[in-house]
């Protein structure tokens, strides 16, 4: 029997099928991911970011002075007339902790045999603490222990991985919300002996500002998927904008956020949502960044951004112990190799100064009166000293 509202055609007619939803293609009625041009520093813009809500409400103060968290670390920089710190992203070794212990431990080595007035006075973390999702439970095997013997505080900012609550197949189901695990260990009400050799920091938010002598580290939280706000929204937005127009004039400016703008590794690319809010910022600001720091892709990339006579360093520093070996390092897209530098991308005024696909490693971050310092070192996989691989001034 035929279906009274789908009758079957006559004989000899010819049948067109209509199917809206193509069973086997995507909503873009395609296969695959389309492969950015060479030398495209940025992704497409998504037709849909998908959005987590941080749980927790964000307090009035969203900016804290580093002497209230050290005030022995801050006085010593003032005294010295500078300010040294360590800087690195995507840590979380799920996989094995070698190649994070071996990150580790070279920094800890340059605290060690720095001289008392050179001596680097905090980590900071650029995302991507715990993975996959930041669950509270691995924290100690992939954040205390690890730096168990890093003998200084450590900050940082949440990445995609520690927001995530979205699960593969089969994996076990993430019970906890989005960013239990950063809030509980970085943005704790007080400070709590997590375990006997580090306390717990007390940062405001996922979103905070530290300001620190010399220089005003604005951190951001591009959430899971590269972007400040949910649509139709805009409150990290007016804080970036906000913290740009409000940071002492006599300091440096350093951005930090875990997607980069820029990368032309052949998987991510840079993220257009970070980029566009970035520039806005600027744009309302009337106030630039000297330098934005970035994780996310597991590898090292520096780019320069010519603004009027200055250069603006982007920094790519992802290879802070998740990718465990040198297979899983993010490669460049093919066709970009380190004779080809200074490579310009296809976006004007931007550049690739300087890359490393091969090893882990960590920035070293100088800031002074007027002047940044950043210097990249590497560490081999199985440990040892770390090596002094790229540097620039900004």
């Amino acid at each position: 029997m035929h279906d009274r509202h789908h009758p079957s055609p006559l004989q000899g007619e010819i049948v067109s099928l209509v199917h809206p939803i193509p069973s086997h293609l995507t909503r873009h009625n395609s296969v695959g991911k389309p492969r950015r041009p060479l030398g495209d520093p940025v992704s497409p813009l998504k037709e849909m970011t998908r959005f987590i809500p941080n749980p927790s409400s964000a307090p009035r103060t969203l900016k804290a002075k580093l002497s209230t968290f050290d005030p022995g670390a801050a006085q010593a920089a003032e005294d010295a007339g500078k300010l040294v710190f360590h800087c690195v992203g995507d840590v979380g070794g799920v996989n094995g902790t070698a190649t994070q212990e071996a990150v580790a431990e070279g920094m800890e080595e340059q605290i060690k045999a720095a001289p008392a007035d050179a001596a680097p006075r905090f980590l900071y973390i650029l995302g991507d603490v715990v993975y996959y999702n930041g669950e509270t439970r691995l924290y100690k095997t992939e954040f205390y222990e690890p730096y168990q013997y890093y003998p200084a505080l450590i900050f940082a900012i949440p990445g995609n991985h520690d927001g995530d609550t979205r699960v593969l197949k089969n994996d076990p189901p993430d019970t906890e919300p989005s960013l239990l695990g950063f809030n509980s260990n970085f943005c704790a009400a007080m400070p709590e002996h997590v375990t006997p050799y580090r306390m717990s920091m007390t940062q405001p938010y996922a979103y905070w500002t530290m300001d620190a002598p010399f220089v005003t580290l604005i951190g951001l939280y591009s959430n899971v998927e590269g972007s400040l706000d949910a649509r139709g929204r805009s409150e990290q937005q007016d804080y970036l904008i906000e913290q740009l127009q409000q940071a002492d004039k006599n300091k440096k400016i350093i951005v930090t956020v875990h997607h980069p703008p820029y990368s032309l590794d052949s998987a991510h690319g840079g993220s257009p949502d970070i980029l566009n809010a970035i520039d806005y910022a600027v744009q309302q600001s009337k106030r630039q960044p000297d330098a934005v720091l970035t994780g996310h892709v597991h590898n090292y990339q520096r780019f320069s951004r010519l603004v009027g006579r200055t250069k603006i360093p982007f920094i790519v520093a992802g290879a802070g112990g998740y990718a465990n070996d040198v297979r899983s390092m993010h490669k460049l897209q093919k066709g970009i190799s380190t004779e080809s530098l200074p490579y310009k991308t296809t976006v004007a005024g931007v550049k690739l100064e300087a890359f490393n696909c091969v090893d882990p490693g960590f920035l070293l971050v100088t800031a002074s009166a007027g002047k940044l310092l950043f210097e990249y070192f590497t560490v081999p996989w199985g440990g040892g000293t770390p090596t002094r691989y790229d540097h620039l001034t900004a």
